[in-house]
């Protein structure tokens, strides 16, 4: 174990194989419910000179069928792929095992997970509740869900925390909820060095979160490069992670990945936001429509000049513009007037 500024880091703890052991204790168990039947006939014996032996030998098979058989019981440990556990001896620590099998340790080192102990307290609260309003509970499941959690679980993880309304870059109150994909590295960091991993790690990606989008609008124009919480989620999802990653170093727990699973803008500004949406889609949709118009005009007026079909002065082609630009700009299809005399 190495421990500097009174934060802990892991140490594998190499462990014999338990199995053996457990084989071993049920031999010895065996070998001393004969040693007492032996016994007994020596003590009920006639030989005087094998009493004594017969009553050393019963104390000897009562002793370790009292207290060491199921201390070696206690010290068999289990676990399954990815798991782990923290072990510490009186209150110190001494290592963390890993690795799948069955393994024998001290048995009065007790596991350690504070996570375990937190969710066992919301539980039986849950149930405590649950039975006064006259529902049923049992509390062998809650025993049984301590026992499991004591080990720590080294898969990837992943944390919905709630949907936060957060001011963006422009003050614009937006829904915005996130996904955390997310393990545990240092198994000790995790246990020692904050008092429960999971809420440490849930309120850090609400902070991170809240400063994050913070910095960011919720969208801009199409000719803006700026960077923006709708256009830019894969970029605004890494800066997360990163800023999430630097919160938890300290609990020895790795980001793998965040990205954002909810984004709108809040109800109380959600339809003043649409209509602004929606005339900037009209806008640009005008703007479109005007820049191909005065392309189409310049390109009739070319083609007219160039194959002489018309002698056209400053007054003919203005009007000629102007209704040209009336035809191409208007929303509804225009409906021509024939003029069978003369312009003037």
């Amino acid at each position: 174990m190495v421990q500097h500024d009174g934060r802990y880091e892991e140490k594998l703890l190499k462990a014999p194989n338990g199995l053996a052991v457990l084989f071993l204790n049920i031999l010895l168990m065996i070998v001393t419910v004969g040693g007492m039947v032996w016994g007994g006939f020596l003590v009920g014996g006639e030989s005087k000179g094998l009493v004594a032996w017969g009553v050393v030998l019963l104390v000897i098979c009562i002793l370790y069928w009292c207290l060491p058989c199921w201390l070696i019981f206690a010290g068999v440990k289990v676990l399954k792929p990815n798991e782990a556990l923290v072990l510490t001896l009186f209150g110190k620590y001494i290592g963390t095992l890993k690795g799948e099998g069955i393994f024998f340790v001290n048995p009065f080192c007790s596991a350690v997970n504070p996570a375990a102990e937190s969710a066992f307290a919301a539980a039986a609260e849950e149930a405590a509740e649950t039975a006064a309003r006259g529902g049923k509970t049992t509390t062998g499941k809650l025993g049984t869900s301590v026992q499991r959690g004591k080990r720590l679980s080294l898969k990837t993880m992943t944390l919905n925390n709630d949907k936060q309304k957060i001011n963006d870059l422009l003050g614009n109150p937006i829904i915005i909820g996130i996904a955390v994909i997310w393990r545990i590295e240092d198994t000790a960091k995790a246990v020692f060095a904050v008092d429960n991993y999971r809420e440490f790690l849930s309120i850090q990606c609400d902070a991170a979160l809240r400063n994050t989008v913070r910095l960011y609008p919720y969208d801009v124009s199409e000719s803006g490069d700026e960077k923006s919480l709708r256009g830019s989620a894969q970029e605004i999802a890494a800066v997360l992670a990163e800023e999430i990653q630097k919160r938890v170093d300290c609990a020895g727990l790795r980001i793998e990945e965040a990205r954002i699973t909810t984004l709108a803008y809040a109800p109380e500004i959600a339809a003043a936001m649409l209509q602004r949406q929606q005339a900037s889609a009209v806008i640009d949709a005008r703007k479109m429509i005007v820049e191909g118009a005065v392309g189409m005009v310049e390109m009739a007026l070319g083609q007219l000049s160039e194959k002489e079909v018309c002698e056209l002065d400053d007054e003919r082609r203005a009007q000629m513009v102007s209704n040209l630009m009336v035809v191409l700009c208007a929303n509804k299809e225009a409906q021509p007037i024939v003029n069978s005399g003369s312009i003037y």
